[in-house]
């Protein structure tokens, strides 16, 4: 299971309900692979197929063209939103590395006065090296869902660390875009001033969340067709995994795919 891919597809009909038809499984993730097996379905019934949502990988971009080439292809905007987390955490982390080590200099030199160690202790009793290694946990959520304790360190995180501050709003302005536009064209014009404003920030953490965004811009767009996700499929799989790991690994695939089934299927 640790190298094998599962495959869903949902009719017209079984999307309504967000039900999904599991149809294969493939070990690893060679488009030519997953061709091979996908392709055994009747063509009928692949070019039923209307849009298939996928990940930023190129070899599932092979795959739709290969086996459902009506289907239009849509980028999952959580993909795309966890690109943009990530810029903010590795702005952060190069901050708090940069604490690690003033802090490192700092006890290097009380030590070398024969003086006792100090650190700055801020008002709600994080060190600096703290704030910035609790603060991870407030930069992934919106404001409206911070704790009492996490707005607190967020004033503090953001006025130490204003780049902080300026690339948590850029990640939630790009979720904003996602949440509150069903027209594509709208979207359109709204999605070209975030990626302007990224450009215009200078962040090299954000270099790959706008080059990804240029890249795929026509199928990250296309989400706000039909603003279809695949969450159920993702979902799916944590389940599989979580599965996976009560049996502390799989020795006889086959019985766990029965398992698999009888459980889940």
């Amino acid at each position: 299971m640790s190298n094998g891919e599962l495959y869903t597809i949902l009719t017209n009909k079984e999307a309504k309900g967000k039900k999904g038809a599991i149809i294969a499984m493939v070990s690893g993730t060679k488009s030519e692979d997953v061709i091979s097996i996908l392709n055994k379905i009747p063509i009928s019934k692949r070019q039923a197929v209307k849009e298939v949502t996928v990940d930023m990988a190129n070899n599932m971009n092979l795959v739709i063209k290969g086996s459902f080439q009506q289907a239009v292809i849509v980028i999952d905007r959580f993909h795309v939103q966890k690109l943009a987390g990530e810029a903010v955490q590795d702005i952060r982390i190069k901050f708090r590395w940069e604490a690690i080590a003033k802090e490192n200099q700092e006890i290097e030199d009380a030590k070398k006065g024969d003086q006792k160690y100090n650190p700055i202790i801020f008002s709600n009793g994080d060190t600096r090296k703290q704030l910035l290694a609790r603060g991870r946990y407030l930069l992934f959520k919106p404001e409206t869902k911070w704790t009492k304790s996490q707005l607190s360190r967020s004033k503090i995180l953001f006025e130490q660390y204003p780049d902080i501050e300026k690339a948590y709003h850029l990640s939630q302005k790009l979720s904003y875009i996602y949440e509150n536009n069903t027209d594509k064209n709208i979207a359109r014009t709204k999605l070209a001033h975030w990626y302007k404003e990224v450009e215009d920030s200078g962040f090299k953490a954000f270099n790959t969340v706008a080059k990804s965004i240029y890249l795929h811009y026509d199928k990250i767009l296309n989400y706000f067709n039909n603003r279809s996700t695949n969450a159920s499929a993702e979902s799916f799989n944590a389940k599989i995994k979580k599965f996976r790991t009560e049996f502390r690994g799989v020795k006889d695939l086959e019985f766990f795919l029965f398992r698999l089934t009888n459980i889940f299927a």
